[in-house]
């Protein structure tokens, strides 16, 4: 699509470049704000993460902005823009595997601002 860029930032894995081709496309994969809205939770059993960097010429708001791709060791692809999630989820993720844990889940969750009355934030915690 003309006027529209996705490049892969980062990995938590080395990736083959058929996996770098699945993970640009986010349209089969599921948007956490959607999820976490409808679901209320949703739990993730970590496989990796890669983030995103998109260009988008037709974007309203931004042109320009950032997307984090979480992979379920089921394969299901799961995506958000959040800053929120992605600062707790890189927190996790960076524990979780320097100490050699590779098998866990995180749960996603929304969570009262206490900035901005009457909205809510993408997080996540680990199970």
């Amino acid at each position: 699509m003309k006027g529209y860029e996705v490049n892969i930032v980062s990995s938590t894995k080395e990736l083959s470049p058929k996996e770098k081709i699945k993970l640009k496309d986010l349209s089969n994969s599921i948007n956490l704000d959607n999820a976490t809205q409808a679901e209320g939770k949703v739990v993730i059993n970590y496989d990796y993460h890669v983030i995103l960097n998109i260009h988008n010429e037709k974007s309203k708001d931004r042109k320009d902005y950032q997307n984090v791709v979480v992979v379920d060791k089921d394969g299901t692809k799961y995506n958000t823009g959040s800053e929120s999630f992605l600062t707790t989820l890189e927190d996790i993720t960076g524990e979780m595997l320097s100490a050699g844990e590779e098998d866990f889940s995180i749960e996603v969750y929304r969570k009262d601002s206490k900035n901005y009355k009457g909205k809510q934030f993408i997080t996540c915690s680990v199970l």
